[in-house]
């Protein structure tokens, strides 16, 4: 797509629209801006939402962001319902339709949720945050669906809350995500501040006489006074049907971000190249990587560089902080580069395509540091 820029329409206020429209001045666009988001709040850090914020005592505002400076004009609470290409509209459920030159497909991803019941909890926005934060406050009983970092995280913010809670978990608790070494670190961590397990198969949610409950595989059934899923997530891209950028629930991007010439997409909803084939890393610092990279593709085109990604995830949860750089999960015990086995310290995995990755566990050390020990 060529000829002059003089709109773009940034759809997705997240941390990768915010992040894109940033990068979209920095990259010498100084045109008509526009960011359309479904939420009616100023952008905002996600993963505080699991951590910080839902633990009473801690700062409130520890999910806000820095003002933002792109002098973009905002349109809160807005959903975008369609989008046609060729006479590059995005429509809105207000009925408005948004013109543009550019566009930037960064409407991220909804909480997968595991019933049609009300009563099933989700954590995926800040308003579900505020609203488990209220729910803790009583100390009630919890279940927790979903064995994955957002679902270690959850349970262990209730067990802070005073909650007595169990984890229902496809499999052990994180193994899928970190591998079995650090899986076994972070499920003893958790049984011994008394977190129960129940690992199963596949489980559902459903209401009973006493509220909602999960069933397990085997028909055995999990009752609390609170039950929150966290089973995933489902990318946002039914707004895009019809228009060819969308397949098996994903938007497949080249290496600058580029669905094609004008259209980017980036963060969650954004399967990139890796090492590993055509990948969505839903990960906070991969959404912002993404941004920056597709933001200079739509203004300086085949001159703007390509994604260099090195994946970096970290969580914290049950007195234990992880920090990793590199592809996760790793297999096989670790080597030390610095540390003791079995206590905090400086984790390192070796890939047998040569590269690496790095842990650091309940050990400060700075991120480029962590970086090149990964290398």
């Amino acid at each position: 797509m060529s000829g002059p820029i003089r709109r773009v329409v940034v759809a997705g206020h997240g941390i990768a629209g915010l992040t894109a429209a940033h990068a979209l001045r920095e990259s010498g666009f100084d045109g008509e801006l526009t960011i359309v988001g479904d939420e009616p709040h100023a952008a905002y850090s996600r993963p505080a939402l699991s951590k910080a914020l839902l633990l009473d005592g801690r700062d409130p505002a520890s999910h806000e962001l820095p003002k933002a400076t792109h002098g973009a004009r905002e349109l809160l609470g807005v959903r975008v319902t369609g989008l046609d290409v060729e006479r590059r509209l995005v429509t809105l459920d207000d009925g408005a339709a948004l013109p543009y030159d550019r566009l930037v497909i960064a409407t991220g991803a909804r909480a997968r949720r595991l019933s049609g019941l009300p009563e099933e909890l989700t954590l995926r926005g800040l308003d579900d945050a505020l609203v488990l934060r209220d729910r803790l406050a009583g100390s009630p009983s919890v279940v927790v669906a979903g064995g994955g970092p957002l679902g270690m995280e959850i349970a262990s913010a209730c067990l802070a809350a005073g909650c007595r809670v169990t984890l229902v978990s496809q499999g052990a608790p994180l193994i899928g995500h970190l591998g079995p070494y650090l899986a076994g670190v972070f499920g003893a961590a958790a049984r011994e501040r008394g977190l129960t397990v129940v690992e199963t198969g596949a489980a559902r949610i459903e209401r009973g006489t006493a509220g909602v409950r999960v069933v397990l595989e085997d028909g055995a059934v999990v009752e609390a006074d609170l039950v929150v899923a966290a089973a995933g997530d489902v990318p946002n891209t039914e707004w895009l049907a019809g228009t060819g950028l969308a397949a098996d629930g994903v938007v497949r991007v080249d290496a600058r971000g580029l669905v094609r010439p004008g259209i980017a997409a980036v963060g969650d909803l954004a399967a990139f190249p890796t090492p590993y084939g055509p990948r969505r890393v839903p990960l906070w610092n991969s959404a912002i990587e993404q941004a920056k990279v597709a933001a200079a593709a739509l203004v300086r085109g085949d001159e703007a560089p390509p994604l260099r990604f090195q994946p970096y995830f970290w969580t914290e949860q049950f007195g234990l902080s992880l920090k990793a750089v590199g592809h996760l999960p790793v297999r096989g015990e670790p080597e030390y580069v610095e540390g003791e086995p079995g206590g905090p310290g400086l984790m390192r995995w070796a890939r047998d395509d040569g590269s690496g990755t790095a842990v650091a566990l309940n050990h400060r050390v700075p991120i480029p540091r962590l970086r090149r020990a990964a290398a």
